[in-house]
């Protein structure tokens, strides 16, 4: 019963997301690129290797993906990869990180004729989605023809796990389909358990294995560079909102003229926008697109690229990690802290909490009430280099801790995985 209504309610749905990736693609317009796909269509013809098949639906799991990608190509070199994604912004990260070395396509909608198609195409012998991407036809397919998926780097905060007790049915029924579950924390793994995963595992988070290029710090370089020895305070990864917020208190806190808010916006679309919040407050603003050195007169740069943060990071003396001032749960501090930056995070954390609780714990980051006490944080380790160095190393050692994930992922997914 539940999959003939859940399969009537995507007759009804299928329409809607057509339109709303024509509304997104006003922004972004890779919404619309290769949209034959979103409905299980792909190009002619396959290649005769075994398909290992991981989903990564945008920016974060991709780069979470990264390391696990290369230890199970090590692993079965054999083995051709497929990439899916969601978002724009996901595919093109994935297509910076990997080169033409994996295979990269839309995960169709959850509709069973464009679920069908997408496996009767690339015949994966494993599906592993990483972190919480769960769609319930797609692994009810999956489960009946024998091709086992995994939930990798599995996160599942409270807030979440209510939504989806809202629907207790057709959560049992996507959870009861997956072949196994990986959990970052005891937390995640009880609340898998909880809607109807089955015994699932705690491996940690694969991004505490993170590696930073040469070419990261290169560019890191080249960025301080054009800096100079100006104190800078990155305001990374921030989302709607809270650009105003942060530049407000940049206003208000006092900071003497030559210290350099570098803000990064989670999202391409808000590049321009967080250029006129600046201009908008009298704040002369430089862009990282401008490629030329950033004028004394500027208080502002916009890091209007992407793929860069790791580099954003290196070269900055503070982070205030983005995502965590409103209501958004936060963004991944884990890569300001492997590059030895002291971190400063906001009150909403739920989708790295433990990240962000074992950071503070170690010494390696700073909890605020929102923004304004963050910028009065900044200034106070501007104030004083010794403790931001030391947050600095705290930092670096507390990533050095948790690494392993990806190695024990790895195993238990070779454990799991069907004979190709």
């Amino acid at each position: 019963m539940m999959r003939l209504v859940y399969s009537l309610l995507w007759l009804f749905v299928a329409p809607l997301a057509v339109l709303r990736l024509a509304w997104r693609s006003r922004k972004q317009p890779g919404y619309l690129e290769n949209i034959a796909e979103r409905f299980g269509r792909y190009g002619a013809g396959r290649a005769a290797e075994p398909v290992l098949w991981i989903h990564a639906v945008s920016v974060g799991e991709t780069r979470a993906a990264a390391p696990l990608v290369a230890e199970l190509r090590a692993r079965h070199p054999g083995r051709r990869i497929l990439l899916t994604h969601m978002t724009p912004t996901g595919r093109a990260t994935g297509r910076e990180i990997f080169g033409e070395t994996v295979e990269r396509a839309w995960l169709p909608y959850d509709a069973g004729f464009a679920v069908r198609r997408f496996l009767d195409h690339y015949r994966p012998t494993m599906g592993i989605v990483m972190e919480t991407e769960i769609w319930p036809r797609l692994l009810d397919e999956a489960a009946r023809r024998g091709i086992p998926v995994l939930l990798a780097n599995g996160r599942m905060s409270e807030r979440s796990a209510r939504r989806y007790e809202r629907v207790p049915s057709l959560t049992r029924w996507a959870m009861g389909n997956l072949a196994g579950v990986a959990a970052q924390t005891d937390d995640d793994a009880k609340r898998f358990a909880r809607l109807g995963a089955r015994e699932p595992v705690v491996m940690g988070n694969v991004k505490f294995d993170v590696e930073v290029p040469a070419s990261m710090l290169e560019l890191a370089a080249q960025l301080r560079a054009r800096i100079g020895k100006r104190p800078t305070w990155l305001a990374a990864s921030t989302r709607e909102g809270e650009e105003a917020l942060l530049l407000e208190a940049f206003v208000q806190c006092g900071a003497a003229p030559d210290v350099l808010l570098v803000i990064v916006p989670r999202h391409p679309q808000r590049f321009d926008e967080g250029a006129k919040l600046a201009s908008s407050r009298g704040l002369g603003v430089a862009r990282r697109s401008e490629g030329s050195g950033i004028p004394a007169e500027a208080r502002v740069l916009v890091g209007d690229s992407m793929g860069e943060m790791l580099a954003y990071c290196a070269a900055a003396d503070v982070v205030a990690m983005g995502g965590s001032f409103l209501e958004y749960g936060g963004q991944n501090l884990i890569e300001a802290c492997a590059v030895g930056r002291p971190v400063i995070v906001g009150p909403s954390t739920y989708n790295f909490e433990e990240a962000a609780r074992g950071a503070v714990k170690a010494g390696a980051a700073l909890r605020v009430a929102d923004a304004r006490e963050a910028m009065q944080a900044a200034l106070a380790l501007t104030a004083d280099p010794a403790r931001r160095e030391e947050m600095g190393r705290k930092a670096a050692g507390f990533v050095a801790r948790h690494r392993g994930a990806v190695t024990r992922l790895a195993e238990w997914i070779d454990a799991k995985a069907a004979p190709a």
